[in-house]
């Protein structure tokens, strides 16, 4: 993204890819809030589906169907990857296939050393995914500044996305359908590797999707802890990191497409910006960032245990909201503005208390006077 608006602006761009299209272990989703914002997302030809339901689950709340209002684009991630690099090869960018193996500070720009030599560049753009090799630059993360994904990919097909939640755990498990296969993983903190995927195959097992023939896989997605956000290492003189690199992704769904192809905007538009010295382009970047988006996914952060691991009336917050979306349209249209990514985190407790019907308040009260009944008869 950040290449390709630097070369249709005329700047000499190289952009290094050791793998150029591969896939990916992720749902490959792509949200309105993504593809109203850069039409190119919709408006071309490779395979996806249009996905307009999801079924959420909680293991004692039991399912809610939610009718999507903007439907998810899901892509396998080989053929969104190809399209991204084929949109910035035909803008002018020169593509190698190398890998990035060291940098190091010559003059004002940088050395950038590969397998078949060294390039020379005034700027760097940092898009090395979460296991980011070059230590100089980009996010640097402590164990709980991420979140693990593991999962298969299943021969098969289906129209719906499947969200199952758990009591106690800090993550999800997911299905997303994608053009020739399922993508079938679970993500989250807090639990080990082996306990994970003994949890997603067991679910798996429970719902008949057989493992037979299918791919395993297994990566580290940023899931940055709100203490980590104002020290986050994003730019410096130089250089700029973009998407997982930044540690760009959304603390409680762990969806990181959209912040991807965001930053990487903005990064270029930092560096063309005519007002601000090309020295200066690492501080108009974070200027943009926490503009746009920083501040809610700081916030999010502080709501993501609070959302996986509190309760609410004896029951996880999974748990009720998937028990409100059965009995209030005003939460439906929420969870709608949540999967279309145009609900940001910032607004959401005030919507939220915007929302409270009947029931729910029936609800609250309910537990408050059970709760001084008993406090009543132990005194």
């Amino acid at each position: 993204m950040a290449a390709a608006r630097l070369a249709a602006a005329g700047v000499e761009t190289v952009l290094l890819d050791e793998k150029l299209a591969w896939e990916k272990p992720c749902g490959g989703g792509i949200t309105w809030k993504a593809y109203s914002q850069y039409p190119f997302l919709i408006e071309n030809e490779a395979p996806r589906r249009v996905v307009q339901r999801t079924l959420l689950s909680e293991t004692r709340a039991g399912t809610a169907a939610l009718e999507l209002t903007e439907p998810l684009l899901i892509y396998s991630r080989k053929d969104l990857n190809g399209l991204l690099l084929e949109r910035a090869a035909r803008l002018g960018t020169r593509i190698e296939k190398e890998r990035a193996l060291g940098l190091e500070r010559h003059g004002s720009g940088w050395r950038v050393r590969t397998r078949a030599g060294s390039i020379e560049a005034d700027y760097l753009i940092v898009a090395t995914g979460a296991r980011n090799s070059l230590r100089e630059v980009g996010t640097q993360y402590t164990a709980a500044d991420t979140m693990c994904a593991l999962g298969y990919y299943v021969p098969g097909a289906q129209e719906h996305v499947d969200i199952q939640f758990f009591p106690g755990f800090e993550g999800y498990i997911w299905a997303f359908p994608r053009q020739d296969h399922l993508s079938v993983g679970i993500c989250g903190k807090g639990q080990s590797s082996a306990a994970m995927r003994a949890r997603l195959e067991q679910w798996m097992d429970d719902r008949g999707l057989s493992r037979k023939d299918a791919v395993f896989y297994g990566h580290m997605i940023p899931a940055l802890e709100r203490s980590s956000w104002p020290s986050n290492r994003i730019a410096g003189e130089g250089w700029a990191a973009v998407g997982d690199a930044a540690g760009l992704v959304d603390p409680v769904t762990g969806e990181g497409i959209y912040y991807a192809v965001r930053s990487g905007d903005l990064a270029a538009q930092a560096l063309l910006d005519v007002h601000c010295p090309p020295e200066s382009a690492h501080l108009r970047y974070r200027a943009l960032l926490d503009n746009d988006f920083i501040e809610d996914l700081t916030f999010g952060a502080g709501l993501a245990k609070r959302f996986f691991l509190q309760q609410v009336l004896r029951a996880s917050v999974p748990g009720r909201m998937i028990e409100f979306m059965r009995r209030s349209p005003s939460m439906t249209r929420i969870v709608q503005d949540l999967f279309a990514g145009t609900q940001n985190y910032l607004a959401l407790k005030k919507r939220l208390l915007g929302s409270l019907n009947g029931t729910m308040h029936e609800l609250v009260m309910g537990a408050i006077l059970s709760q001084r009944v008993v406090k009543e008869g132990e005194a």
